[in-house]
Parts: structure tokens; C-alpha cells; sequence
């Protein structure tokens, strides 16, 4: 949702392809069904672009453009194009935007855009790409977690908790040249989960680009699919991030993480094992202070 509950101009849209794609006729029900998982394409493609990708022709196309109310193809690539394109401020404008507001208020802004991201995001269609996700990332040769500055955390707390529980969760590049090393080593069978945010970390993004030439697949984490990293990314999660804080809010950022990770453990044997072993050994070396 926007700021103040009101719906996104891509949640508009998503809602109107939805209503499309339950009353009209097969063809163009069946190409809008394809555009609610697809809006980004339009935005980069052609109008014969976007019909050679969803298997239909450039006059369904342009009969979907009107249909949602628009006077042609261009008239829609241009609304998707804008309702894709990140808004994120200056940090410096964010902080100063602060300056001498009551804490009270503050707070108060902060729980209720921070409830609205998460509920905007824990939609069914944000539901069921983390859907979409999981089996994939059990099953993969290697996952690799790549976030750096404000991200670095949700990064390293994804790298650190799934490699407790999981066989295949790679050690998170932490080290000065690490994230090229890593990358240059997936193939095919690995998943490169990206984690940025406009403004874009350049090493973040260029490790989807070395990762992609590499054939790995790439699950973006980000604000916007029109984000760098999202561009021929495998899944795109896309985070809502409003809120009055310095930097965009990565609170829901957090959460889709935690509760990715506690769906893969529902469906693994090993999960719980290897967690209760990992916490036998930190215990039995001290690395845990226990209560007397």
C-alpha cells in the first residue's frame, strides 16, 4: 500500500489485470493471468516483445491496453513504467525531513506504515512467490546470500540461520573481494539470493550479473522491479520499505526471510537435526551463557 493506506498504482494495476483475467474472454483472460506474474516485461518490451514472450499476438495486447482503460500499448508501457520506478529519497532528505518532529509521532508513523508493508507484501501473490521459492532453494547445489551496507544484515542472518539448518547454504562473503570469489563459482544448480535497495550497492548488483553469466539463478530482494537486480532475476520478491525511518524500512524485509526459512524447515528432514546440533556444539564450548 502508498503511504496513508492508499493502493499503489501497481496494486491498481495488478487488481484491475485480476478482474480481466476472471470475465473476459479466454485469449485475453489468459494473457492478463500472465501479465499479474509478467508486469515488469512490459515495461522493457515492445508490443510484439511482450506477445513473443506470453505465447499471444500484438493485437491481444493492445486489446488488454484498453481494456484497462488506456488508449494503447504505449499509454500502458508508460503507466507500468512509472508505477515500477523506485521513489526512494536522499537519505540526507530523509533525515532532515525528521528534524524536530515530536517522538511521538514519529513512532506512531513508523508502526502503522511498518503494519501496511507487511500487509501489503503477505498478499496472496506475495505468499506464493515465496511459494515458489521454497522447494527450489531446498534442492539447490548451493544457496549464496549477497547483501552489503544496510543489507549486509538480512544478507548474513539468511546465510547464518539456513546454513544451521540446511546442508547447502554457503558461508556469507564477508571478506574484501569474497562476493566476486563466491560468484565466480556458481553454476546452474546454485541460487543467488541479491538483497538492495536504491540507491543500488554496485557490487550487490554486479554479483547478479557475474551470477546470471554463470547460470545461476537469482531471487532478487528489493523495492521495485524496476530495480537492477530484478532485470532477468529467476523470483523478485519485492519489499515494501515506507516509513519515516533514516533509511527504507527493511523491517518486512526481515520477516519474508525468517518466514522463507521457517517454511524450507517444515519441509526438510534434516532442518531440525542439524540446528540442535549446531546448538549442542556452540553450548558445549561456551559459546552460550546460561542462566544459574
Amino acid at each position: 500500500m502508498a503511504k496513508g493506506g492508499e493502493m499503489s498504482t501497481e496494486d491498481a494495476l495488478q487488481q484491475q489485470l485480476a478482474a480481466v483475467a476472471r470475465d473476459a474472454p479466454p485469449k485475453l483472460a489468459s494473457f492478463a493471468l500472465w501479465l499479474i506474474d509478467h508486469l515488469p516485461k512490459v515495461a522493457f518490451s515492445s508490443i510484439r516483445g511482450v506477445a513473443a514472450q506470453a505465447g499471444t499476438n500484438p493485437n491481444t495486447v493492445t486489446r488488454l491496453a484498453q481494456r484497462l482503460g488506456f488508449s494503447g500499448f504505449d499509454a500502458f508501457r508508460a503507466e507500468v513504467r512509472q508505477a515500477l520506478a523506485p521513489s526512494t529519497a536522499p537519505y540526507g532528505q530523509r533525515a532532515q525531513a525528521l528534524r524536530n518532529r515530536p517522538g511521538t509521532e514519529i513512532w506512531d508513523e513508523a508502526l502503522q506504515t511498518n503494519l501496511e508493508n507487511l500487509t501489503s507484501f503477505f498478499q496472496p501473490a506475495g505468499l506464493a512467490r515465496l511459494e515458489h521459492c521454497i522447494d527450489p532453494l531446498l534442492s539447490a547445489r548451493r544457496v549464496h546470500a549477497v547483501g552489503v551496507r544496510s543489507c549486509l544484515s538480512v544478507a548474513h542472518y539468511l546465510a547464518y540461520a539456513g546454513a544451521m539448518a540446511f546442508d547447502n547454504f554457503a558461508e556469507f562473503p564477508a571478506m574484501p573481494g569474497a562476493i566476486m570469489d563466491q560468484m565466480s563459482t556458481t553454476t546452474p544448480d546454485d541460487i543467488v539470493v541479491a538483497i538492495t535497495y536504491a540507491h543500488y550497492s554496485a557490487e550487490v548488483v554486479r554479483a547478479c550479473q557475474v551470477a546470471r553469466l554463470r547460470g545461476a539463478r537469482v531471487l532478487a530482494i528489493t523495492d521495485s522491479h524496476a530495480s537492477p537486480i530484478a532485470e532477468d532475476a529467476w523470483q523478485v520478491l519485492k519489499i515494501p520499505m515506507n516509513g519515516p525511518q533514516l533509511m527504507p524500512s527493511l523491517s518486512t524485509a526481515f520477516v519474508a526471510v525468517e518466514l522463507l526459512l521457517a517454511a524450507m524447515a517444515a519441509r526438510s528432514d534434516r532442518a531440525a537435526e542439524n540446528i540442535a546440533k549446531h546448538e549442542a556444539r556452540i553450548r558445549d564450548y561456551g559459546g552460550y551463557i546460561a542462566l544459574k
